[in-house]
């Protein structure tokens, strides 16, 4: 039987006959596409680049000179851990090497790779990874020690603190051997081939975040990109020579928080601009924006980022898991606060509740605190609603965003006045929103209907809900050209248990 070998993101695996792609990622989101490059030709096999997997993420080398046979001896197939960086240089190792330093200083490129010495001993030879252009002598050879640039992942070289490691240096095809046999593909029927390399999602390590500290200065930036890839699917609007975007939660007011170069691997969130909140992977570096914001780092999957093609969806994971506990019943709340070593202070546990806020309310600063306190109602007391999105789905988006459905499972609404058969409400509407006419009724609004009154009325934003059928005017009393049906309520019987001025909690039947 024919056996056949293959690299699944990153990890090599042998396979037994006539395989087909679904069979090694039947675990993958069928509605993902994977990156699929195939074999380089033996004659391009020697300029094939190699692959440094490091605490912090991928980088891919291309080897200059002599750097091949280099990389491909024993001495560069172990563990190794940062033993000195700064702003100039990062180096691995050390191990014992044949290099004959020459003492004196050489200028290196951002990206250049260097064998290098310390104490001008070659048995304490180090892999030397170059941040940006400078004059050094690292106890190099006379042409300089560059046995290699960096042509992907450079944005992992600013990443590395005390403490990171090298933990895999293999071989791989080189990028320019691939772009015309590579490919994404959802088809899952695809016959596998030998040496094909499958890359089936994109790795993300959020801004500010790691295992031993964690830096809050991008915490609301941050809450936004879990927020929008929290279904672990990244849907790919644009695809640029530089970058690819998702916006589908774009138009969403994102704080600057963090600007810097957008290197190839970064993640940003566009914060001015109609396309602001939305979420951009660079492939390419280009320079800051004022209107850019970073939130993250690609640490694993570049290859699927740099072939993927607009309408594409992509399978992300990052870290951290976003830590969001309103709208969990306080139970399952208590479970994963406890999961993830958080403590909880929480205002009531007599009967069934539901958690309606959290403070801290973003996740890095829920896991820096390492406790949050917890306000609570009875389940009783939460409203089941339904919205329309088929028939009103721009109206459907603004009230989510008026009462903060669109970040939890829980909303609110202020009770603003009761009479007769009607209920009011009254969301605080930024500046800006239009609620252009939509989904306006045409014979009569039934019973328990959810509305709001769009911009021919001067009460545009007024939400409101009718306990019984109406021929004349709709749920926020204004006639049918005036509003907007987005929904219905599930439960109106628990409208009689509010007061004026209070909070109406409600939530999405179903999510």
């Amino acid at each position: 039987m024919t056996t056949i070998t293959i690299h699944l993101d990153g990890a090599k695996s042998e396979i037994e006959g006539e395989q087909r792609l679904g069979a090694i990622i039947s675990d993958r989101d069928p509605r993902c596409s994977v990156a699929v490059i195939r074999q380089a030709s033996r004659e391009s096999a020697r300029t094939s680049s190699y692959r440094v997997t490091t605490s912090r993420g991928e980088i891919i080398v291309e080897p200059v000179g002599e750097g091949a046979p280099l990389f491909d001896s024993p001495g560069f197939s172990r563990r190794y851990q940062i033993h000195w960086h700064d702003r100039y240089a990062a180096a691995f190792g050390p191990f014992a090497s044949e290099i004959r330093p020459a003492r004196m200083p050489h200028l290196y490129e951002r990206g250049d790779v260097i064998l290098g010495c310390g104490g001008y001993d070659p048995k304490r030879s180090y892999l030397i990874f170059s941040k940006m252009r400078h004059s050094a002598d690292f106890g190099a050879g006379s042409d300089g020690g560059v046995i290699g640039r960096v042509v992907s992942g450079m944005g992992v070289l600013d990443r590395w603190e005390t403490g990171d490691t090298i933990t895999r240096i293999e071989q791989v095809i080189s990028w320019a051997d691939t772009t015309t046999r590579s490919f994404t593909t959802t088809d899952r029927d695809l016959i596998l081939e030998d040496g094909m390399e499958i890359v089936t999602r994109v790795m993300i390590t959020a801004e500010g975040f790691s295992a031993d500290k964690i830096d809050t200065t991008t915490a609301e930036s941050v809450e936004h990109l879990l927020l929008a890839l929290r279904e672990g699917l990244f849907s790919v609007s644009r695809s640029g020579s530089t970058h690819i975007v998702d916006l589908s939660r774009s138009e969403t007011d994102v704080p600057e928080e963090l600007r810097l170069p957008r290197r190839e691997g970064v993640v940003t969130v566009r914060t001015r601009g109609k396309s602001r909140g939305g979420i951009y992977l660079y492939t390419e570096d280009i320079p800051a924006s004022p209107a850019h914001t970073v939130v993250g780092q690609i640490t694993q999957g570049l290859e699927l980022a740099r072939l993927t093609r607009e309408g594409d969806t992509l399978c992300v994971t990052v870290q951290p898991e976003r830590f969001d506990l309103i709208g969990k019943p306080l139970s399952q709340a208590q479970q994963i606060a406890g999961e993830r070593g958080i403590r909880l202070a929480i205002d009531a546990v007599e009967g069934e509740r539901v958690v309606v806020d959290q403070v801290p309310a973003t996740t890095l600063e829920s896991l820096q605190a390492r406790r949050v306190e917890l306000t609570t109602v009875l389940f009783e007391k939460v409203i089941d609603i339904s919205l329309d999105d088929a028939h009103a789905p721009a109206s459907c988006e603004i009230f989510r965003t008026l009462t903060g459905l669109h970040q939890h499972r829980v909303g609110r609404l202020p009770f603003f006045f009761h009479f007769e058969d009607v209920y009011l409400f009254k969301p605080s509407i930024p500046k800006g929103v239009k609620i252009i006419p939509e989904n306006i009724p045409q014979d009569t609004v039934p019973a328990a209907t959810l509305a709001i009154t769009n911009d021919s009325r001067r009460g545009s934003g007024l939400v409101g809900i009718r306990t019984t059928d109406n021929s004349e005017f709709g749920p926020t009393s204004e006639p049918f050209e005036g509003t907007n049906v987005i929904g219905r309520i599930l439960e109106p019987e628990k409208l009689k248990d509010y007061q004026e001025k209070e909070t109406v909690f409600i939530r999405e039947a179903g999510k």
